[in-house]
């Protein structure tokens, strides 16, 4: 597995500058591997959607030391490029995903707070009808 400090070497081999110019963007691509340490880590960021988020995280172009100005959306290409092969979509790696039960087990959240909320009225109403009973009995 590529370690951020390669894909910005090959950043630099492909655009110039030095390799901190291109550090941040190719960090932000495999922080997910904080997460999961394999391969796996890539459905996070390394996909058509994640090179947008890029973009937006870091605008729409870097200027490197060497003052090139280099679009990110090219830089994130490269990154997921020399990862996977291909630029894929995120529809691409949740289609890898074998559903598992606890996936599709929604609660009746909607039920179950309105049937929270009546329990909730039912014991303020029990709670007024026996503060008004004290107080009716000075």
């Amino acid at each position: 597995m590529a370690n951020p400090y390669h894909h910005a070497l090959s950043s630099v081999k492909k655009w110039g500058g030095v390799v901190e110019d291109y550090l941040p963007i190719h960090d932000w691509f495999d922080a997910s591997k904080e997460l999961h340490g394999d391969f796996r880590h890539r459905a996070l960021r390394h996909h058509t959607q994640g090179i947008f988020e890029c973009e937006r995280t870091f605008g729409h172009t870097i200027t490197t030391s060497a003052g090139r100005v280099i679009p990110v959306r090219w830089i994130g290409e490269q990154h997921v490029t020399e990862d996977c092969g291909f630029i894929p979509t995120f529809s691409d790696w949740v289609k890898g995903i074998e559903p598992q039960p606890w996936m599709n087990s929604p609660r009746r959240l909607s039920k179950e707070l309105e049937e929270q909320t009546d329990e909730q009225k039912a014991e303020f109403t029990e709670k007024m009808n026996r503060t008004m009973y004290r107080l009716n009995s000075f």
